[in-house]
């Protein structure tokens, strides 16, 4: 080891460690941050660099556990824990019946699953009983266990909430509090538990002697000492020390021409993000005039107003996202409600005898998250020119399995041509145009398909070079039950194209997860420039 080019290498932070401990001593990263007052995380750096030049050495590995208080733990410390809440209800109970259960849960704001759970931990205490018509009752048992239990799980969550970092050792636990812990701790599905158990490993290093057996640290702290470095020198000079002068007379560190620069990384637009806009310029060169809307949207507009019946499969909670809060909207827009309800009902104005059944006014009010893109192209026919082209780059959810072509959150292109030249082959022509110009297929085929809102009905297919065969989006002529519904009669032609599908293509990948990586040196591997013509 060459001492002397070894310490004009250290950073000071590895000075104040080599010149602070002995060869002796046993190093730890939150040792050494905690004696030497450093920031977080300077420890780990230091002692990481040190390893990597053998002054210190790896000695052994300790796990510790810990506990930390849960959301639910907080809110049992705050309002009792269910036990408490059940034994406290029961003795205020003035009635000579006593209560039931369910009853309990409900008062109480507990879930069936959870009353009957601290019910149980009451009975086994010998604090609560239950009666022949299975009413809870106080036991008359003098041997009763609950007061300690009661102290314990009371003691446990006011240590968890004092804790130092909110951070609760098992080591500062009793073996009572131990034995207790096991069953209010849970590492996974921690939410429903009072603790959250952390297993934190500690590493130990120690520092190395060279080939004679002598410490290296000795060595390397006699050659800092001759060379008077003292770790306190200056890294970095900054303009507020030169305004104020502070700079004088200060130790600063020299400076090391050899060392090979950072590595630049120049930004530069992400690839699936670039392809999206090449698409839209694409389409308004084209003519098309770009709609949007909000992700969340009502039946009425995902479905109803595409002549979905209110019964149909799609409608199933696995296969849609409900709100959860607010569950409906205030109002549908007439007079597009009720054409859209008539349509359902009977056909209404358009000549279709409709679905036969009595449309839902409450049901088509309820808060999705939109599962397709042709929501928006339904929402434009309104307000839509004629003749007129209209698409959009539309962010949809839906429950699927994910795999190399299926994600649950996607992008569709959507669009729609309108006018009274407006057929097939007008349709044909754009399909085309994706699948070979934006997607760069070589090879596209057409299988005719089923939609409730289009007829007739057309699925785009291509071939990729490594998953083979696979649906592009679907389309076709929408149905005079839609059209004239919402104020067009006009022929109007209309797709859903699966954009992160084309993109596969496009970037030359074969997963559709890559388009979405956090992987940033992925990322940069792929083409800078999409091909998209």
């Amino acid at each position: 080891m060459d001492m002397q080019s070894m310490v004009k290498d250290l950073h000071p932070l590895e000075v104040r460690i080599i010149r602070h401990y002995t060869r002796k001593d046993e190093l730890t990263i939150e040792k050494v941050e905690a004696e030497l007052n450093l920031r977080p995380g300077n420890g780990n750096q230091a002692l990481s660099w040190l390893l990597g030049k053998g002054i210190v050495e790896e000695l052994r590995r300790e796990t510790r556990v810990f506990f930390e208080l849960t959301g639910l733990g907080r809110e049992w410390k705050e309002k009792g824990t269910p036990e408490e809440r059940i034994l406290e209800l029961v003795r205020r109970q003035s009635s000579p019946q006593g209560l039931h259960l369910p009853e309990i849960a409900r008062t109480l704001g507990l879930d069936t699953k959870e009353a009957g759970s601290a019910f149980g931990t009451l009975s086994k205490l010998g604090v609560l009983g239950m009666d022949e018509n299975k009413q809870l009752t106080l036991a008359s048992s003098k041997d009763s266990k609950g007061a300690d239990y009661f102290s314990l799980v009371r003691g446990l969550l006011t240590k968890g909430a004092e804790a130092k970092e909110g951070l609760l050792p098992w080591t500062d636990l009793s073996e009572a509090e131990q034995r207790l812990m096991g069953g209010l701790a849970k590492k996974r599905g921690a939410a429903a538990s009072a603790f959250r158990e952390i297993d934190r490993e500690r590493v130990f290093f120690g520092f190395t002697k060279d080939e004679k057996g002598s410490s290296n640290r000795d060595t390397l702290a006699r050659a800092l000492e001759d060379a008077g470095i003292t770790g306190d020198e200056i890294g970095t000079l900054t303009p507020e020390m030169l305004l104020q002068g502070t700079w004088k007379g200060k130790p600063f560190r020299s400076y090391n021409m050899q060392v090979p620069p950072a590595r630049l990384l120049v930004g530069r637009p992400n690839p699936y993000a670039q392809f999206l806009e090449e698409v839209k310029d694409k389409l308004v060169s084209l003519g098309f005039e770009e709609f949007d809307g909000p992700l969340v949207e009502t039946e009425f507009w995902n479905s109803d107003a595409l002549f979905m019946p209110q019964f149909h499969s799609a409608r199933d909670i696995h296969d849609v996202y409900h709100l959860a809060e607010p569950t409906h909207a205030a109002a549908i827009a007439e007079p597009w409600l009720s054409q859209v309800a008539a349509a359902h009902e009977n056909g209404g104005t358009t000549g279709s005898r409709g679905w036969k059944y009595p449309f839902d006014r409450e049901f088509t009010r309820r808060l999705i998250l939109r599962s397709q893109g042709t929501v928006l192209s339904a929402k434009t026919l309104p307000q839509a020119k004629i003749p007129g082209k209209y698409f959009g780059i539309v962010r949809c959810f839906r429950y699927d399995r994910v795999d190399a072509t299926h994600l649950s959150d996607f992008y569709q292109t959507e669009g729609i041509v309108l006018g009274e030249a407006v057929n097939l082959k007008t349709l044909l022509g754009f399909l085309e145009m994706f699948a070979l110009e934006v997607a760069g297929a070589k090879e596209v085929k057409y299988v005719p398909g089923y939609f409730p809102f289009t007829e007739p009905s057309v699925e785009v297919h291509i071939k990729h070079p490594v998953l083979g065969w696979f649906e592009l989006g679907g389309s076709g002529i929408f149905r005079t039950e839609v059209s004239a519904s919402l104020g067009v009669h006009v022929p109007v032609a209309a797709w859903g194209i699966g954009i992160d599908r084309m993109a596969l293509m496009a970037l030359g990948l074969k997963d559709l997860r890559e388009l979405f990586s956090y992987d940033l040196e992925q990322v940069r591997l792929r083409r800078n420039t999409p091909q998209t013509a």
